[in-house]
């Protein structure tokens, strides 16, 4: 492997690969979304990781109506891994934060940083960056990349239905994740398979999904995005093989920062549309709002405020409330190194003596 020199440099063009179609919104869709755990009545999940490197995970569901739903999954990584690349330990003033996958004409002029520059990573020390300090620093900069593998996951739940999973990750090409998936019920026979692409570059991201039911008849979806300079613009086309014909199309802009984010968003043939802000207020609080208007329907704007507090290193607090007056609160606990404790309720704040809130519980064991 060739050897990097060790000039230090003055400025590095930091990148990092902008996220898929669905997840333009993401950092507001989780905080308004998950770790709420009113939806089920109890949920329990368990990981297990062997010697051999197969990791299992059971999940057990329990819904406030109806039956109780679980699943077992298998996952086993071939030839994964991360392998550590030669670099100066310069001081590097970046020009944004948080460090992310970087591309320059300084690293492309060494080939194997070229034909690696998808998978690699960015790990950084700073005594002087503390988490509520956003502003640029000199930090230590180190690299790994992940090797070419191959993933297979196999799961069972309890609708009978047995799934398998193949991931194959930068093995065809540098940046493409292939995943070809198989889906059998035993009673019934084949229920469908799929084959999906995901690929990754510095300014861009695109994903095909095929879909092939029991039928015969085929369906595919394709999104892209792309990026440049924290701003974001995509679309995503759903098409009928056998119809041939466009079966749903979506488009979202967005704007990000290492603090901020924002994005809009039009689907279902752009007819629903959604507005999303998160901001980081500082390391313990972050804050979000959503606001959605189906314009087919003619409903009026539905509206999501929610809040999330870091009360120590091993809990936080979460809190959101609707233009309904429907509010939830939630509290997730690592109680120790195995065990996760969360607990939320969803009220009606304008039916409090009324029948109708919901509370649920979660419990997640690791080992």
């Amino acid at each position: 492997m060739a050897t990097i020199p060790v000039d230090p440099l003055e400025k590095v063009v930091v990148k990092l690969p902008p996220p898929a179609f669905s997840d333009i919104a993401k950092a507001s869709n989780d905080l308004i979304n998950k770790d709420f755990y009113h939806a089920a009545a109890a949920a329990l999940e368990v990981k297990l990781k062997a010697p051999n490197g197969v990791s299992f995970t059971a999940k057990g569901t329990s819904a406030h109506e109806g039956p109780v739903s679980s699943s077992l999954e298998g996952k086993k990584a071939l030839a994964n891994g991360t392998h550590s690349l030669p670099f100066p330990s310069s001081l590097v003033h970046c020009l944004s934060l948080p460090i992310r996958l970087f591309e320059s004409d300084y690293f492309q002029s060494f080939p194997h940083f070229r034909c690696l520059r998808s998978g690699l990573q960015v790990h950084y020390r700073s005594s002087t960056f503390s988490p509520s300090d956003f502003q640029p620093k000199r930090v230590i900069i180190f690299l790994t990349y992940r090797r070419p593998g191959i993933s297979i996951t196999q799961s069972w739940n309890t609708a009978n239905l047995l799934s398998t999973k193949v991931e194959l990750d930068n093995t065809f090409a540098s940046g493409l994740k292939t995943e070809v998936l198989s889906n059998f019920n035993p009673a019934k026979g084949n229920q469908g398979q799929k084959l999906n692409f995901h690929f990754k570059q510095a300014n861009f991201h695109g994903r095909v999904f095929a879909d092939l039911n029991p039928s015969g008849a085929v369906s595919t979806t394709a999104d892209a995005v792309l990026s440049h300079e924290g701003f974001l613009v995509g679309g995503e086309v759903g098409y009928d093989v056998q119809k041939a014909a466009i079966t749903k199309y979506s488009a979202a802009v967005g704007y990000t920062t290492a603090t901020y984010n924002a994005a809009i968003t039009a689907t279902n043939s752009l007819n629903v549309f959604a507005a999303s802000y998160y901001q980081k207020v500082n390391a313990a609080v972050e804050a979000g709002a959503k606001a959605t208007w189906d314009a087919k329907q003619g409903s009026a704007v539905g509206l999501e405020l929610a809040a999330k507090y870091k009360i120590d290193p091993a809990s936080f607090a979460k809190a959101k409330i609707n233009n309904l007056g429907i509010a939830s609160l939630a509290y997730n606990t690592k109680v120790n190194r195995g065990l996760t404790f969360g607990i939320g309720g969803s009220f009606d704040t304008q039916k409090l003596n009324e029948a109708g809130h919901k509370l649920g519980t979660s419990f997640t064991f690791e080992g």
